[in-house]
């Protein structure tokens, strides 16, 4: 994505990122490819509940590159993603007006043509209980639209299955109430 203001240049990318150590791998990719650029600002944001993010300027006045770049990527609430501007210096000064303007617009555009990947947060359960059950157990999977991760049918039955995180509490209590089986949430 290609953005310029007053011969200016500013070249956006995303990525999408799983934890802290890509997002240096990235800026240094890009660092090569365009060699000749002034600024390479970015901002960053990992996690759902504990949120870890960075927004820099690289050289451009305070807050006037990372700050509207991470602004961005809060508007439009998402996550585990990094945005990189690159700005190519056009002689003219834009002032901090200037800059913020550009280096927003930029991250938004780039984010327009991003396919945004929705996931949801869950939690996998251990759910152990004998045939004659199946029936009741296979109701609730069914009636909550629950995933079965991986199932083992041997003495007894055992199913992993996967329950929105917003669900958990209404899934477990309908198999805590069958009282004919165990249950236990896993930590991955």
């Amino acid at each position: 994505m290609l953005f310029k203001d007053k011969g200016s240049k500013f070249i956006g990318y995303v990525f999408p990122i799983s934890e802290e150590s890509e997002v240096k791998l990235r800026i240094e990719y890009l660092k090569k490819k365009h060699h000749a650029a002034r600024h390479w600002c970015y901002a960053w944001q990992l996690g759902v509940e504990d949120i870890k993010y960075r927004a820099n300027d690289d050289g451009e006045p305070n807050n006037s590159a990372g700050q509207p770049i991470y602004g961005q990527i809060l508007s439009k609430e998402i996550t585990n993603v990094l945005i990189v501007v690159v700005r190519y210096f056009g002689g003219t000064k834009l002032g901090v007006g200037g800059l913020i303007n550009a280096y927003k617009t930029t991250a938004k555009l780039i984010l327009e043509e991003a396919i945004i990947v929705k996931k949801t947060v869950n939690v996998n359960f251990q759910v152990i209980f004998d045939y004659k059950d199946m029936n009741k157990v296979m109701r609730i999977i069914k009636e909550n639209k629950l995933n079965i991760e991986k199932q083992t049918m041997n003495l007894n039955c055992e199913y992993l299955i996967s329950v929105r995180k917003k669900n958990v509490a209404k899934v477990e209590q309908q198999f805590i109430n069958l009282r004919c089986l165990k249950i236990k949430e896993l930590i991955v």
